[in-house]
């Protein structure tokens, strides 16, 4: 069964994310999926380590974009594709952090850009320095979803000084050791994520706290930033098709004349226009699931992000338009339009990703590149 009609499958089932009211934050819905041990089951024999189910992670996404606002969304989709898997590579606290975040006791923030170096992760500034089995950590991460609701943050820094990507390690710093300070970013934006600044002032930790080995930070990343822009393109899926549905019912609805605007043929080939660039992704998508999801291709998981920004920001400008001033109710396709803003920046931005694309594409021998 493919990983979009195994989703559909499950939609008949109900949900007792039904229960919860629409506004229901994401440390909340974290809790809540946590207690319903559906946060386990987006991995493969409910294992982080042994990578996500597509097919569990698109039913899940789907059923919280369904019901909840895009922060609160956001909220889930970050530790599930790359928090945890990077915490199944730890020991000791990274280890009893893990089991409290599938059990939705505890939320992990994904602290990895910085003030000054956003998604630049090679230049970024916040240091660790080792003292025999003392660590210290003192920087500032800036945009960091879930950084005041979290009880944790996974903190990407660098133990030694230039680009190489041996020199950056995963420390795991508790939200209340001394020296950690968050505030929420100034943004009307991502309700419910818990969007915000970390600043880390001298804080001290057993070195314990390391994940995954020193010098193995920007490295462990990779291996599953791929696995984020696959949520983020399962994401894209379930959100361009549930506006092109509510926009479809409102042309069905709204009077024009002697019927409805759904009467009229340049709308509904504008509406389907947007509906084919849907499917289109949803297709993408389709094919190349597996590629991410099995073997974590850095190629693929690119072409998915690329596609997922484009492809959200055209239907959600065609709904919006379409939807007339009622786009601008709470919730609708002009908020959304904002919001959706992040598929083309969270996980690295469009043109970083094109980037990506263009130096392994094979369009043509080594010869025939530029």
């Amino acid at each position: 069964m493919s990983v979009f009609a195994a989703r559909e499958a499950a939609a008949g089932t109900g949900s007792p994310l039904a229960t919860l009211p629409a506004d229901t934050s994401g440390a909340d819905l974290w809790h809540a999926l946590g207690a319903q041990n559906r946060l386990a089951g987006v991995y493969r024999g409910n294992d982080p380590r042994r990578g996500v189910d597509p097919a569990a992670l698109s039913t899940l996404l789907t059923d919280v974009d369904r019901r909840f606002g895009v922060g609160s969304t956001l909220a889930v989709t970050v530790p599930l594709a790359t928090c945890l898997p990077l915490l199944a590579h730890g020991t000791g606290p990274a280890t009893h952090t893990l089991a409290d975040s599938l059990d939705g006791h505890t939320v992990v923030a994904l602290a990895a850009t910085d003030e000054d170096s956003g998604c630049d992760l090679a230049a970024l500034d916040t240091r660790v320095t080792f003292d025999g089995d003392r660590v210290r950590l003192d920087g500032t991460k800036r945009w960091i979803t879930n950084a005041t609701t979290c009880g944790a943050a996974l903190v990407l820094a660098r133990h030694r000084p230039g680009p190489h990507f041996t020199n950056f390690t995963w420390v795991l710093v508790p939200a209340d050791a001394p020296g950690v300070r968050a505030e929420p970013a100034g943004t009307d934006l991502f309700d419910g994520s818990g969007t915000g600044h970390l600043a880390f002032d001298g804080v001290r930790l057993t070195r314990e706290h390391v994940v995954g080995g020193t010098g193995r930070g920007l490295s462990a990343f990779a291996a599953h930033i791929a696995t984020e822009r696959l949520a983020g393109a399962l994401w894209a899926v379930a959100l361009c098709e549930r506006v092109l549905r509510d926009t479809a019912r409102h042309l069905g609805r709204r009077r024009q004349g002697g019927g409805v605007l759904w009467d009229r043929e340049a709308i509904r080939q504008r509406w389907a226009g947007a509906l084919l660039r849907s499917r289109q992704h949803r297709a993408l998508t389709e094919s190349l699931t597996e590629a991410v999801a099995a073997r974590r291709d850095t190629a693929a998981a690119a072409l998915l992000k690329a596609s997922a920004a484009e492809t959200v920001e055209h239907v959600l400008d065609v709904c919006a338009h379409l939807q007339g001033a009622h786009g601008f109710r709470t919730g609708g396709p002009q908020q959304l339009r904002a919001q959706a803003a992040l598929f083309g920046i969270g996980g690295g931005t469009t043109e970083v990703v094109l980037d990506i694309m263009a130096e392994t594409a094979p369009l043509a021998g080594a010869g025939e590149l530029p």
